[in-house]
């Protein structure tokens, strides 16, 4: 028999019954010949390394599953069928014998299962922590993630994904995803980062898009497929929107959100009847190399619908039909989890179902995985818990192959070779017509040569070098390059060293411009700047009046020609007359808002003065509690009919009785407080309507010709609400509003809890608005 002497001799071996075991030796199989096992040994002998280095090859980049199971919160949890491990991460399960299977009875009663960590009782920043942290960071340095929630309907997956959206302390991994990942951006400042987000919705076997009803989406020409191609699995038609910021990330987030699919039964008020996939795209390309080499990365956070059974959710309707769906898709992804543990099969069955045939790409790829299994702790659902905790040791055999995701730039390559080409061409040309120059340097130039050409630049216009000695044609375009590096500098220093001694002002900048009169800027001389004619900036010197309360004709002269040719906008017009002709009324609207910010500050520490009263009165009545309890033990005592208490318990008595009063006059003093906040907020609302009233006037009378005037008038051609009411209030919300909105409602849960809150906030403006477009749309068929 030959000897292999390749990788391949390990088909030989297995013919012979000879296996390869963990440690890299032989197990013999006593059914052969003694020759037989000679010929392997000597096989052995001859290509160790070889046979070590196939078990690397297939072993060595490989990498396992992460689970993790998340018990929900219950007063009832079954001590006695559910028994965590003292390392918390293993579990075990025990059920009770069917009796009625008679006496011989091999029915299995005890499970054990080895996880990664079991989350009880866990905050939502814990779970993150845990599950999700690691996988997100090292999206940015190429690899792909895919985050999946898995269990029984009502177990809070859906909680552990997106969270609860209204608070930000209850948010789940997808907005923390979103934050961790431009954070992460901001800390990179040496790339060029861009980020895109899709969210995908499976429904009985259909696909849909959650982003579909923003107007960038566009209209949806052809049905979704699902297209494989050598890059992976993608969705075609899934619209992928550009994110250029978190807050514009977490608005596609709630937009989604809003379109979801949820049905209620008697496990689940709001029970997801869809699987749905929040996809967030990344492309990081370097500043610092100029290589065309980029990564891509892709973070899948899957949340799958609930197994139910419809005996014990209570179905009724459409949603029956739903959960046939939903239960068929699981136990395809089951199946295909199986064959994907399994090394020995060649086919996965992905195709069976949309879900499986869209996570090809998670559960067989190059990507990180990790499952979050949401159970119940109750007995009532142990086989339920039993079944999702058997899927998650099945998911912990499956294996993937991590890999950083690196692409190439065609066009960035296409450039630099033709550039570089180009370089190389006009070298050579300046070397045949040089023929006696020998030593050309054709490498490019490095930071220390580049320092160099400057600093002969900087002397040849300072006069302290005569010539600049040229090699090649390299050196020439620095030498240019440098020219204009040093003249862009000179220009900074000049315009820096006038904006010390002067005031500069552009003659197109009309906000700039009445902001710089008013303010009345003079020089030593007891002159003022005006403007010379002409174009861009200037400087004037003119005679300054010492009247009071009259302009010299210079003055009116100037203003007559720094009057706009065109009306300038709302915004810098409204500011204008806040200053001027409206300055009377926004002080006085300046004032109550003043007023209202103290009243609503007193407001917050007189609630911050309930709330901490209220639990004291909560503490006391606890230690009231327990010394009732205590005096019950020991025995009551009976003075005439009066029961006898100690000296401890009568002080509590007093002291809740003090507690109490004081909850009352504060109380009463909070109503009083909410009343006059309501009166002037009223005044604060009345005031800004009036100053938009009369600046609509001015700046009809000011800046809108005499036609468009009359057209405005009643019985004109332009009716009223033919101009967006939210283009005229949006004046009246300045700085001031903002910053009080945000005091009270957003910072409370951190400065980074604004964009969150502001996206969700716009997304139900968003939503009301079309509700109310299209609530006009059918009164105005009727």
């Amino acid at each position: 028999m030959p000897i292999t002497t390749s990788c391949h001799f390990l088909s030989t071996c297995s013919v012979l019954g000879t296996v390869l075991d963990i440690e890299g030796g032989f197990k013999r199989d006593k059914r052969h010949s003694s020759i037989l096992q000679a010929t392997c040994n000597l096989i052995w002998e001859l290509k160790p390394t070889q046979i070590m280095r196939c078990k690397n090859a297939r072993m060595g980049t490989r990498k396992k599953v992460h689970a993790f199971v998340r018990v929900k919160p219950t007063d009832d949890f079954a001590h006695e069928a559910i028994k965590y491990g003292d390392d918390n991460k293993s579990i075990d399960i025990h059920l009770k014998k069917n009796t009625r299977r008679g006496v011989v009875n091999n029915q299995q009663t005890g499970w054990s299962f080895k996880l990664d960590g079991i989350l009880r009782d866990a905050s939502q920043d814990l779970v993150y922590e845990t599950v999700a942290k690691d996988l997100v960071s090292q999206a940015l340095d190429g690899y792909n993630g895919t985050i999946m929630c898995y269990g029984q309907t009502g177990a809070g997956k859906t909680y552990t994904m997106t969270g609860a959206t209204e608070n930000y302390k209850h948010r789940g991994i997808i907005p923390r995803a979103i934050q961790q990942v431009f954070r992460m951006i901001e800390e990179r400042p040496t790339h060029a980062i861009t980020v895109r987000v899709s969210y995908l919705e499976i429904y009985n076997e259909s696909l849909f898009d959650l982003l579909s009803t923003l107007p960038s989406a566009g209209p949806s020409v052809t049905p979704m497929t699902i297209v494989e191609n050598p890059q992976g699995v993608f969705i075609k038609g899934l619209s992928v929107h550009l994110t250029s910021e978190e807050e514009d990330a977490f608005s596609l987030f709630f937009e989604g959100e809003t379109n979801r699919i949820i049905a209620s039964h008697t496990m689940n008020k709001n029970s997801s009847r869809s699987h749905c996939i929040f996809t967030i795209y990344v492309e990081a390309h370097s500043l610092t190399l100029s290589d065309e080499k980029y990564i891509t990365s892709k973070i899948n956070l899957v949340d799958l619908a609930g197994s139910e059974r419809l005996g014990k959710s209570g179905s009724e309707g459409r949603v029956p039909k739903e959960a046939t769906y939903i239960n068929k898709s699981l136990s395809f992804l089951e199946q295909a989890i199986i064959a994907r543990g399994d090394q020995k099969r060649d086919h996965i069955p992905f195709r069976q179902c949309k879900l499986t045939h869209a996570l090809k790409d998670s559960l067989g790829g190059n990507c990180h995985v990790v499952l979050v299994t949401n159970i119940y702790g109750e007995a009532a659902q142990l086989e339920e818990t039993l079944s999702s905790l058997q899927f998650t040791s099945r998911m912990k055999l499956v294996t993937t192959k991590p890999a950083v995701n690196e692409k190439y730039d065609a066009e960035r390559m296409v450039k630099n070779l033709k550039k570089e080409l180009a370089l190389l061409k006009q070298e050579l040309a300046i070397h045949d017509s040089l023929a006696n120059r020998t030593l050309v340097n054709y490498d490019p130039m490095d930071e220390i040569q580049i320092a160099e050409i400057n600093a002969q630049v900087r002397r040849y216009l300072e006069g302290t070098l005569d010539e600049i000695d040229i090699i090649n044609l390299r050196q020439i375009q620095e030498v240019f390059n440098q020219f204009r590096v040093v003249q862009r500098q000179q220009e900074q220093e000049v315009e820096s060293a006038l904006r010390r001694k002067y005031t500069l002002t552009d003659k197109n900048d009309f906000a700039a411009i009445p902001v710089v009169q008013k303010a009345g800027l003079v020089d030593v001389d007891n002159h003022f700047v005006g403007e010379l004619d002409g174009q861009g900036f200037g400087l004037e010197v003119t005679p300054f009046s010492t009247k009071s309360g009259k302009k010299s004709k210079s003055e009116k002269t100037l203003k007559e020609r720094l009057r706009p040719r065109t009306p300038p906008s709302k915004s810098v017009a409204f500011e204008d007359f806040k200053k001027e002709q409206g300055s009377e009324i926004n002080h006085i609207l300046k004032e109550n808002k003043s007023i209202l910010n103290e009243l609503s500050k007193r407001a917050s520490e007189t609630t911050q003065r309930i709330n901490a009263i209220k639990r004291e009165i909560d503490m006391t009545k606890e230690a009231l509690g327990f010394q009732k309890s205590q005096r019950e033990k020991q025995g009551e005592y009976e003075n005439n009919g009066l029961m006898i208490i100690d000296e401890e318990e009568f002080m509590l008595i007093l002291k809740l009785k003090d507690l109490k009063e004081q909850y009352r006059t504060e109380y009463q003093d909070l109503c009083n407080l909410k009343a006059e906040i309501q009166y002037c907020q009223h005044l604060v609302n009345q005031c800004r309507l009036r100053l938009l009233t009369e600046f609509e006037i001015w700046y009809n009378e000011s800046f809108i010709p005499e036609d468009m005037q009359v057209a405005l008038k009643p019985g004109g051609n332009i009716r009223a609400g033919m101009v967006p009411v939210r283009r005229i209030v949006s004046l009246g919300e300045d700085d001031q509003d903002k910053f009080r909105q945000l005091q009270q409602t957003m910072l409370p849960e951190g400065p980074d809890s604004i964009s969150f809150y502001n996206a969700k906030v716009k997304t139900e403006q968003r939503h009301n608005y079309l509700k109310t477009t299209m609530g006009l749309q059918q009164a105005y068929r009727k």
